[in-house]
């Protein structure tokens, strides 16, 4: 009974190591991801569904808005326009 108590207990704290590891890589790619910001992102801004399997997608890239037209036989630009800048909040 010894034995099997202590590979249950082994089993268990290799388990919470294991657990432990896969939460500070997951939270280390997440500060490598979001740490640097080169202003050359794609953003995902809204999709709007027409159909079963087509979408209207609009994406910001390098401060121009892209509205695209998105079907399971492909991707087409709709339109091109500059992004709209958002109203700063007046400072006290």
């Amino acid at each position: 009974m010894e034995n099997f108590t202590s590979g249950i207990l082994t089993t268990l704290l290799a388990l919470a190591i294991v657990i432990a590891l896969a939460w500070i890589t997951l939270r280390a790619l997440e500060r490598m991801q979001y740490g640097k910001s080169t202003g050359d992102e794609l953003r995902f801004i809204r999709a709007l569904p027409v159909g079963a399997r087509e979408r209207i997608v609009i994406i910001q890239y390098r401060n121009e808005e892209y509205l695209l037209g998105v079907t399971s036989g492909g991707i087409s630009l709709l339109e091109k326009r500059p992004t709209i800048p958002t109203p700063q909040p007046p400072e006290d």
